[in-house]
């Protein structure tokens, strides 16, 4: 990487304190091509891991255990996708440095801590009891963990040290993956499954992830250039090396207002794609949404690769945004959305080829729908295109503009749902899913094209370049 690549845009000034000072001299981050490959890997261990858990549930359980765990997650995925506020792409993107690492910090655990507080709600008025109420509950403390972990990936990300946030995630998924496990062979009971899942997550963000989050402060802080006409507190001096969090109200604020179209963006996401899970539950009962989140769960094998490069590209699309190389961010633009179109295509030949062998293989007869995987397949290839492109959006800070498409596409599952559903049962809920992905898609596509098109107009004229890899440099 350059040295142009690593200064702070012209114009701009890093807040007092901030974490935005290039990194030493003999501490080079990994270029854009390293952190691809290990973001990648870390998705797919830690994706994978999760779709092994479900494994698990079906081999050793039944069909009620894998519904059963579905329900905690779709009861807490929303609440909790929405307490993020996505400030993990939020600071991604921060080039500028409005705020600082402890501003991000203490807005998530203000909002984690209110998330939980709704998910207990949400077991205590939902209507169901026993082992389903407490197992909501079990899975609201584990995604409290999570969030906590996103917070420090988001500084990772910030200065693209993505190895860190990968080496997490391949702790992270194959321990939690024996904490379920044993908690589920030990007990017979998913609540103590998902206790154990909660622990491995817990222990990881203690150990690992504060632990390199502050070795990153550590470094940043002296490489920090403070404007000499402004001071800061030795108090907050000191604290700005440890990952504590910042407790001013008018900054907290301020950045909760920025980032509150993205936590809403993300709240109906996550609520789109249960949307169907709460209708088949409710129409069919336990047993089916158990079929039809296992058949579902190989969606999760290819946003390992999606995610890879999305979250990898965004840093470096936010700088050639911010910097109004229009020429870099479109050719990287097109590049991750690319990836996106082809694995979508691979999931499909794959679930027609090789649909029944692979339900058999993993899960057993109760669950070959072929049929099924096909339509599940489909939908999640509109999904990682319409997911690409939304990383393109984020990394110029258009935030706004994804919460009306959004709400178009949970509208259009919805609908699809109420009216598939008790007519087609589970293929009827395949067919709502890829109706609202393809909506998400298409708006999202309109929405990167007038990005482009902002971008030009104000792209100044340039030196010549030259293509180094997947990066584009000054001759």
């Amino acid at each position: 990487m350059t040295q142009q690549e690593n200064a702070i845009p012209a114009g701009a000034q890093p807040a007092v304190g901030q974490d935005t000072a290039p990194a030493p001299r003999g501490r080079a981050r990994p270029s854009l091509r390293a952190n691809v490959s290990w973001t990648f890997v870390g998705n797919v261990v830690n994706e994978g891991s999760w779709w092994a858990m479900t494994v698990v549930l079906a081999r050793l359980g039944s069909p009620e255990h894998v519904g059963r765990f579905a329900l905690g997650l779709a009861a807490t995925a929303p609440v909790f996708m929405f307490a993020t506020l996505r400030l993990r792409d939020v600071q991604a993107t921060d080039v500028k440095g409005e705020y600082r690492f402890g501003d991000y910090f203490a807005l998530r655990l203000t909002t984690t801590a209110l998330a939980m507080l709704v998910v207990v709600g949400i077991a205590l008025v939902s209507g169901y009891t026993g082992e389903a109420a407490w197992v909501i509950v079990a899975t609201g403390i584990s995604k409290a963990m999570e969030a906590i972990s996103d917070a420090y990936y988001g500084l990772f990300m910030k200065h693209e040290r993505l190895d860190r946030i990968a080496k997490s995630m391949m702790i992270k998924g194959p321990l939690s993956l024996v904490g379920l496990a044993i908690g589920f062979v030990l007990t017979g009971s998913v609540f103590w499954g998902v206790v154990g899942l909660a622990a491995a997550r817990a222990l990881v963000m203690v150990a690992y992830d504060t632990r390199n989050a502050a070795r990153i402060l550590r470094v940043v802080r002296p490489a920090a250039k403070t404007p000499p006409q402004e001071s800061v507190p030795p108090q907050e001096a000191a604290d700005d090396d440890l990952p504590r969090p910042h407790w001013n109200r008018r900054i907290l604020a301020r950045l909760a207002w920025a980032a509150l179209p993205l936590g809403l963006v993300s709240m109906l996401i996550s609520f789109t794609s249960n949307v169907p899970r709460y209708f088949v539950e409710g129409q069919l009962g336990s047993y089916y949404l158990g079929i039809f989140v296992a058949v579902a769960a190989f969606q999760k094998v290819a946003p390992a690769v999606v995610q890879a490069l999305g979250r990898s590209a965004s840093p470096r699309l936010a700088k050639y945004y911010a910097a109004s190389n229009a020429r870099a961010f479109r050719k990287l633009a097109t590049r991750v959305v690319g990836m996106g179109v082809l694995l979508g295509i691979g999931g499909v030949l794959v679930a027609l080829v090789a649909g029944a062998q692979i339900l058999r293989l993993f899960y057993g007869p109760e669950y070959v729908l072929p049929g099924l995987f096909v339509l599940l397949m489909v939908a999640a290839g509109w999904d990682y295109v319409a997911t690409m492109l939304l990383f393109v959006i984020t990394s110029a800070r258009h935030f706004r503009v994804q919460l009306p498409l959004q709400v178009m596409t949970t509208g259009a599952v919805a609908l699809a749902c109420l009216w598939l559903v008790p007519r087609a049962g589970l293929v009827g809920a395949a067919w709502a899913l890829i109706i609202g992905d393809l909506v998400r898609a298409v708006g999202a596509f309109i929405a990167v094209w007038r990005v482009e098109r902002a971008l030009q107009r104000r792209s100044a004229q340039a030196g010549p370049t030259v293509t180094v890899g997947w990066e584009e440099r000054a001759v």
